[in-house]
């Protein structure tokens, strides 16, 4: 709903979009009066998108009122997903607005504008790629997260010699699984094409990895699949999440969550025909908490948020339980221990 209102701007429906905001607000008033204050926001994100889409018609349009300020950002959180990865820097797009930016090491702004422009800015401020070991570690976030969650596991990785680390933002909660998958192929596309990839991802994070894969395998392209050395997945809905698929039945979850978290739950059967087996060693990790601690709305024991039976896949390498939460796994020093054996060992223990 947000993405919606957001692009209604430039479909020249910004007063309809109002009108029927407000109508859909006073009809849900006397069922559901928690509803509200939802659509309001929605609304207030979608303006705010409308006005800042225009602004970035105009400029890019007249490239010299660009006012490239160097400005402190969030890094990206829920609106903004990467597309490219440089020695730290970043080119990032807008899921609302659609504009370009480019972020330097601890997520200042550097430029914004046309994704050519950022990405030709980058080339030019780092030249040279610098991947010490030959290989990287790619950590993909779980839904409504950001790539700030990861960045405990990714110390511990390089403290253990598994860096560069590479904390990949996109927009959980705003966007399709698909799209996620084609951003995390790009940022791929742009690494050095020797170089040898580790993924570890949380959650809704490994869904983006096999599907990445899958189009890997459709696409034909066997030399980045080679380079692919291992899959950590924590937590992961492998066969989609029952919390998903009870929530979607609230229609406010859609809005809340976006069209990926859809996927995971009523949408699943769709979008498992577009997932791949890691065709690489691959582990998974799942939370087994007690009993007293359990999710109603998951079917069967888990960590709270996924079961232990939706983690699995066939074809794994290794499969390890532990006594932790979905939110927490982490940044737990067991999990973390287990992830950096697995990347060396292919095994967990």
């Amino acid at each position: 709903m947000v993405t919606y209102f957001g692009t209604m701007h430039n479909r020249g429906m910004p007063h309809r979009a109002m009108l029927c905001l407000t109508f859909a607000a006073k009809s849900l008033m006397a069922s559901d009066p928690w509803c509200v204050p939802v659509l309001w926001m929605c609304l207030i994100v979608g303006c705010m998108a409308q006005v800042s889409g225009a602004q970035v018609a105009d400029q890019e349009d007249h490239p010299e009122s660009h006012l490239n300020w160097k400005l402190p950002t969030l890094g990206g959180k829920q609106l903004w997903t990467d597309f490219a990865w440089r020695n730290g820097w970043r080119v990032q797009q807008n899921v609302l607005t659609q504009h370009w930016r480019l972020l330097v090491e601890y997520n200042f702004r550097h430029s914004w504008g046309s994704r050519q422009a950022c990405e030709a800015e980058l080339r030019l401020r780092q030249p040279e790629q610098a991947f010490p070991t030959g290989r990287a570690t790619l950590l993909l976030h779980g839904l409504g997260r950001s790539s700030a969650s990861m960045k405990g596991l990714a110390s511990y990785l390089t403290a253990q010699g598994l860096g560069p680390t590479i904390c990949v933002d996109y927009a959980s909660s705003r966007d399709s699984i698909t799209q996620h998958a084609l951003a995390l192929r790009d940022i791929i596309s742009g690494l050095p094409e020797d170089l040898r990839i580790d993924f570890v991802g949380h959650s809704m994070g490994n869904i983006v990895v096999r599907h990445a894969i899958s189009d890997w395998l459709q696409a034909g392209e066997s030399q980045i699949l080679k380079r692919v050395e291992h899959v950590v997945m924590l937590g992961p809905p492998n066969q989609g999440a029952s919390i998903a698929r009870q929530l979607s039945k609230t229609g406010v979850f859609g809005w809340v969550a976006g069209q990926g978290a859809l996927e995971l739950g009523r949408n699943w059967s769709e979008l498992e025909s577009h997932l791949a087996t890691p065709p690489c060693p691959f582990g998974i990790i799942a939370g087994r908490v007690s009993r007293s601690s359990l999710n109603p709305l998951v079917d069967g024991e888990g960590d709270c948020v996924v079961s232990v039976e939706e983690t699995r896949l066939p074809g794994e390498s290794d499969f390890l339980e532990l006594p932790v939460m979905h939110t927490f796994m982490i940044d737990d020093p067991a999990v973390q221990q287990a992830v950096a054996h697995f990347l060396f060992n292919s095994k967990f223990r």
